[in-house]
Formats: structure tokens, C-alpha cells, sequence
């Protein structure tokens, strides 16, 4: 008898303890709940219960995903599902080598049918299927990261959020920026130590060079019975789905969406209007359907006032690469996920911080800047703080290892989710209305109640 028993209480393990706390804990996330730095908190090794994890989707992205979770204690994975038994092979692979023997599986309702002890369910299948596959698991009880876009449709990504309110379940939606010791770290110059005064103005881009489509090994391919039971006529658009709508919200949705969120959440608001211009035109005439260029402008009603900017993403050339840039009255700061872009510009007009000239600069764009550097903020007497300390600590994992072990110790009771599906809708509506705006080729307003589920 365990001492629950001896003192008249119920039996209780601690798995379905965590489920219970985590299920009292959904109610309080909100869209922008988020702006409290995340507790960067890694379970530890052999504490309590591991999370049994099973995944949909093992295609490249997918991969990456299971490829991080087997470096997090506490997690383990028992089940992979993909329609593709190349991609099954493959993942269960990896997973044997981690000592991780999985069940394999087709079809994803099977596989929550018969794996009815999973704790969380990782989505990364095409955009198309992300709704139901996720409203699907969280019905089942089961806790979802789902890969961005949240859904290619709107109404599925608003079920998406709908269901997960209903159900009491977890859902962390892929913006991994969210979880990104970087961006807290520049979240912190910009909105406590001001360092670019009033924002004004911002910019983004992601920039990649012209890829050739995506093939598959010679004698692997799906039987045309199989595509066909899934959605799919041709192996080519299987591979190749970000190129077709049916499957995806093109370029803005599966690069942009990253950055859209990262403007949203600096700027503490969704957009008010965006104007966008693009087209198939590098792409013309091979068969693609979605944009291979957009260029977009974007206006905000701040809280610090009106703010606009520009974001553009090329799939023909890779010049400049990605990144975003706030600009504001005192300073500017370019960031990125590429460790190797991370600049503070201050105006020449800007009163002067004590800690300037203690910075390293360097020479940028014929400008003097000082390098983003996680770790070296300090106190008044010249120590670094603690806070800078851990985000330099945890600077040092793989992005996308910070955001599911943020979202495993969500599912534990010990964080809050840092991209909660209200804010993956946000992002979701304002990238897919860039679509829209160049197909009606005007500007197109959002309204508040746009971007409530």
C-alpha cells in the first residue's frame, strides 16, 4: 500500500497526476501569454515517469524533431506513423539505435487506437493534414506539438484551437523562435533596457537560392493505389507538396510564418492592414501553383504607436539570407536564427548607455555596432546577472531541443507553453491573408475579432 492509500487518499500515479495539472493549467494560457521569459527548466534524469511519445509525419522535418527528442531525459518514443514505409523504415532506424523499439504504422488512427498509453503526439505531416491528425489526438487525450503553418485553412486552424480549449489538452504550435534564448535576450534590450527608443519601422526577409524538387530513392516509391488513398496523385507532388495548395500555404506560410511570428510578438499585436505583391514567375510554366516570390508590407497599431515594415521571401537567390530587423528613434537590431547575425546599431543622436563603451564593436554597413551577445549583461557593479547566465546556457542547445523540452515540462506542470495555439492562429491569419492580399492585388485590413478563435 503506498502512503497515499495508508492516509485515505486516492491511488494516483504521478503520469496521471501530470495530466491532471496539466489540464488545470491549459485554462490560463492566452494568445500573448508568452511575454514572460520562459522557464528554460530540462526535466531531469530518471525523475518520475517518462512521457511516451509517438509521432506522425517522419519526413525531413519530422526527423529533426524525433532526432532532438531522444537528447531530452524523460521522453521516450513508442510509435511512429507515416504513409510512406520508406519514412517508417528510416525513422524506426534512428530510434533502434537509441535503444527505442516503436510500433510502426500507417495509419494515425490505428495508432492512437492501439498506443492508448502515449502522453504526446508530435504532428509534422504536410500543413493540409495537421488539423485533423491534431484535433484527432488531442480528442484522444493525448498533448500535440504540431508543426507550423497550424493548417493551410483557417476554420481548421480555429478547430484546432477550439478543440484544444475543449478538451483541456496541451497544444504547442512550431514557432521555435518562441523558445529561442536570442530572441529573449533582444526581447529584453528592446522593451527593458530601450535600446532602440520608439520602434518605428521593421524589416524581414528569408531568402533562398533556386532548389531543384525534391526526389525519392528509385524503387521506393508509394504505390499509386497508396497515394491515391491519401490525398495524392503523383509521387512528385507527395515529395514537392509546399509548391501546390491543396497542401500548403505556399512560401508566406512555410518560411514567413516564422517571421510574421516574430513581428507579432515583438510588436505585442497582430497586423492591422498588409499589402502584398508576388507571383509564379521564376516557376512559371513547371507545373508549381504557389507564389515563388512575395514582397508584403505590414502595418501595425502598436502600443508604441503605428509601425511598419516589410517582409519579403525569394525562392531564387539566397542574397542576405534570413533574418528580421526592428528599427526604432535610438537604435536598430538585426536578429536571426543564424548565430552568425546579431547586430545592435544605436544613433549617433541617442544619449549615450555607460555600458557602450564597456561593448565590443565592430564595423558594420560603414557603421559602428555592437555584436548580440547572450551571457555578457551585467549588473550595476559590473557582474553578469544570473538570468544572462542560464540564457547563455541554454543558447547552446538546438532551437528546435529548447521548444519541445519547453513544451515536455508544459505537459509536467513545470512551464507554460511559449507558443500556444491561440498565437500560432494569430500567425496563421496574418500570413495567409498575404496571400490573399497579392491575389486581389490591394491592401487588405484585419480586424480584432480576425484574429480571435
Amino acid at each position: 500500500m503506498n502512503p497515499d492509500q495508508a492516509a485515505g487518499r486516492p491511488d494516483v500515479s504521478r503520469r496521471q497526476f501530470l495530466r491532471t495539472a496539466a489540464v488545470a493549467g491549459a485554462g490560463l494560457v492566452l494568445s500573448q501569454a508568452a511575454q514572460a521569459a520562459p522557464e528554460f527548466l530540462a526535466p531531469q534524469e530518471g525523475a518520475g515517469d517518462e512521457l511516451a511519445l509517438g509521432v506522425v509525419g517522419v519526413g525531413s522535418q519530422g526527423r529533426i524533431l524525433l532526432q532532438r527528442c531522444v537528447k531530452i531525459p524523460g521522453v521516450r518514443f513508442v510509435a511512429v506513423c507515416d504513409i510512406w514505409p520508406y519514412h517508417q523504415q528510416y525513422a524506426a532506424n534512428i530510434l533502434k539505435k537509441y535503444d527505442q523499439a516503436v510500433g510502426v504504422y500507417e495509419d494515425y488512427r490505428e495508432m492512437l487506437a492501439k498506443e492508448k498509453h502515449l502522453d504526446a503526439v508530435i504532428v509534422a505531416t504536410p500543413d493540409w493534414k495537421h488539423a485533423e491528425i491534431t484535433i484527432a489526438a488531442l480528442k484522444a487525450g493525448k498533448h500535440v506539438y504540431c508543426e507550423k503553418e497550424m493548417s493551410n485553412s483557417l476554420e481548421e486552424a480555429r478547430q484546432m484551437v477550439l478543440t484544444a480549449r475543449q478538451t483541456g489538452r496541451l497544444l504547442q504550435i512550431g514557432h521555435q523562435r518562441r523558445s529561442n534564448p536570442r530572441y529573449w535576450h533582444a526581447l529584453k534590450l528592446i522593451d527593458k533596457d530601450k535600446v532602440l527608443g520608439r520602434i518605428t519601422h521593421f524589416y524581414g526577409q528569408w531568402n533562398r537560392p533556386r532548389l531543384y524538387e525534391i526526389g525519392f530513392p528509385p524503387g521506393k516509391e508509394l504505390a499509386d493505389d497508396a497515394l491515391k488513398r491519401h490525398g495524392y496523385d503523383t509521387m512528385e507532388r507527395f515529395c514537392n507538396w509546399r509548391w501546390y495548395r491543396q497542401y500548403s500555404g505556399g512560401a508566406m506560410a512555410d518560411l514567413g510564418s516564422h517571421q510574421v511570428d516574430v513581428f507579432n510578438w515583438f510588436l505585442k499585436t497582430p497586423p492591422r492592414s498588409v499589402l502584398a505583391s508576388g507571383g509564379l514567375d521564376y516557376f512559371n510554366g513547371q507545373g508549381r501553383e504557389w507564389y515563388d516570390n512575395v514582397v508584403s508590407i505590414y502595418t501595425y497599431a502598436a502600443p508604441v504607436g503605428v509601425v511598419r515594415g516589410s517582409y519579403q521571401v525569394l525562392n531564387t537567390t539566397s542574397h542576405g539570407g534570413y533574418y528580421e530587423t526592428f528599427m526604432g528613434d535610438e537604435g536598430s537590431l538585426v536578429i536571426s536564427e543564424d548565430v552568425r547575425k546579431g547586430l545592435l546599431y544605436r544613433e549617433v543622436t541617442a544619449k549615450r548607455r555607460e555600458w557602450e563603451d564597456e561593448s565590443q564593436k565592430i564595423e558594420s554597413m560603414d557603421r559602428e555596432a555592437i555584436e548580440l551577445k547572450i551571457g555578457e549583461t551585467r549588473t550595476a557593479g559590473g557582474e553578469r546577472t544570473a538570468e544572462g547566465q542560464k540564457l547563455l546556457e541554454e543558447s547552446q542547445k538546438d532551437i528546435h531541443q529548447l521548444h519541445l523540452e519547453n513544451f515536455f515540462n508544459a505537459i509536467r506542470g513545470t512551464a507554460t507553453l511559449t507558443c500556444p495555439p491561440e498565437v500560432g492562429y494569430e500567425t496563421c491569419i496574418s500570413v495567409l491573408r498575404a496571400n490573399d492580399s497579392v491575389a486581389a492585388a490591394r491592401e487588405l485590413p484585419f480586424k480584432p475579432e480576425d484574429f480571435v478563435a
